[in-house]
């Protein structure tokens, strides 16, 4: 006889422990809604709330809500010429500093792990990123300070010309104009020109007056009478200046030497010879190169022009490029780490087959490591141009008052039509509105970049 076989029943719960509920989808959603709830507050309060005022401030005039003036806060933006300069930066920027800040970090990570040191090298170029925007933006202030005695990058660029172009000896000093030993002539600024002379007439008087106090210092000699050897032309350069009087002309005791002083023997426009003025002002010029027949002595300009200052850093020409160049000393770090983060996972197998089948190293980065890489390189240019359309703190704090307008981006220009003395609230909230709309696209690339690679 054949038995039916039942299904087995549920064993029941033991004694004293209830019986557990099954959890409904609706319950898990509203788990879910419920750990979520502060954090959407939050967003809500910190982000959607300024975002939605800034547009409804828009359409206002900068007089609050009783003077409504529709979209022309956003035709006025890009009609004003301060707004136009800014759109212009924020474009340079957004060209330029995410590709020079990746490149280098692209080429730091590569050569990094050719070396000993690689490690400390990254952290070397990483430190940047612990020091804050306003620190850096102090620090590139002092480094492009126009003092080469102050800026570091100006006492480069002095240092540098000044071993291929020698100094002038005595910036700004120049003849008297008139009276009682004008014995010199020309424009200001060089040359000088003494009158006629003739070989063998006694020592010749150049005196110069507007020497700069520092320019002499306490080793300078006395200045002296020149004593002329036989047909030789001879003389004296000094600085025609005695505290509580003297006689014009004339060397006077205690009276400086000019030392270093260029002086020439020109005869129909031609250099015969030189000379160079001794510790002691005296210079003499051969009587084998000069002749006898009458000619002039000529300081060229080349001992008064002025010191080499260096770089204008910071004037309006420069201002844009010294502040790009402090955020890319800034980012080139982060670049750097996160592109050495792809390099570690590409299978080193490949580049070994490329090497073994005769490729270049400047082959194998090219065709083989810049394209798998390539994701990567999207990612941090991506945040790079996030990050330098919201530029504020370093334009703000490394341009100077006279070059602001100059190196002005839209960040720097909400703050100043908002805050800064503009007292324009309906404009700066329209530049806002802009900004948000100039990263809204990029940000939402990013974004779709993360999704299709998590996806993969």
């Amino acid at each position: 006889m054949s038995q039916t076989l039942s299904p087995p029943s549920p064993a029941a719960p033991a004694a004293g422990v209830p019986a557990r509920r099954a959890r409904t989808p609706r319950g898990r959603k509203w788990i879910a809604v419920f750990f979520l709830l502060p954090a959407l507050i939050l967003l809500g309060a910190l982000v959607v709330y300024p975002i939605v005022w800034s547009v409804i401030r828009s359409l206002f005039g900068p007089d609050g809500f009783t003077h409504f003036v529709g979209l022309s806060n956003y035709t006025g933006i890009f009609t004003d010429h301060q707004t136009l300069v800014a759109i212009k930066n924020n474009a340079i920027w957004v060209v330029v500093a995410p590709v020079a800040a990746t490149g280098l970090g692209l080429i730091f990570a590569v050569l990094t792990e050719r070396i000993r040191w690689g490690t400390a090298f990254k952290l070397v170029v990483f430190m940047p990123m612990a020091i804050s925007m306003l620190a850096a933006g102090i620090i590139f202030r002092l480094v492009y300070d126009q003092d080469p005695g102050k800026g570091v990058a100006n006492a480069v660029a002095t240092g540098v010309h000044d071993t291929f172009f020698k100094a002038s000896a005595y910036p700004g000093a120049h003849p008297r104009v008139a009276g009682p030993g004008s014995t010199l002539t020309g424009p200001v600024g060089g040359p000088y020109t003494g009158k006629l002379v003739s070989p063998g007439d006694g020592p010749a008087t150049l005196a110069l007056v507007g020497v700069q106090p520092t320019t002499l210092t306490g080793a300078a000699q006395s200045a002296a009478p020149g004593s002329c050897p036989s047909g030789a032309l001879c003389g004296t350069v000094w600085l025609d200046f005695q505290p509580g009087g003297g006689t014009p002309g004339k060397i006077d005791r205690g009276e400086k030497a000019l030392a270093g002083v260029r002086v020439e023997a020109v005869r129909d426009g031609r250099v015969l010879a030189t000379a160079t003025a001794s510790k002691d002002g005296t210079f003499a010029l051969p009587a084998d190169r000069i002749g006898t027949s009458p000619l002039q002595l000529r300081l060229p300009a080349t001992n008064f022009t002025a010191q080499y200052a260096g770089v204008n850093w910071l004037g309006p020409t420069l201002v844009t490029w010294s502040i790009i160049g402090a955020y890319v000393w800034m980012w080139t770090g982060f670049a750097m780490v996160l592109i050495a983060a792809g390099l570690a996972g590409i299978p080193r197998e490949l580049l070994e087959a490329a090497r073994v089948d005769g490729a270049r190293e400047w082959q194998v980065f090219r065709r083989i490591t810049v394209p798998l890489l390539a994701p990567v390189l999207g990612v941090v240019l991506v945040t790079l141009v996030i990050n330098v359309l919201k530029i504020f703190d370093l334009v703000y704090i490394i341009a100077p008052g006279a070059s602001q307008q100059d190196a002005n981006v839209l960040a720097l220009q909400l703050y100043l039509s908002s805050f800064g003395g503009g007292n324009d609230q309906g404009t700066g909230s329209a530049l806002a509105v802009l900004l948000l709309a100039l990263v809204a696209p990029v940000m939402f690339l990013n974004i779709k970049r993360f999704r299709k690679e998590k996806s993969r």
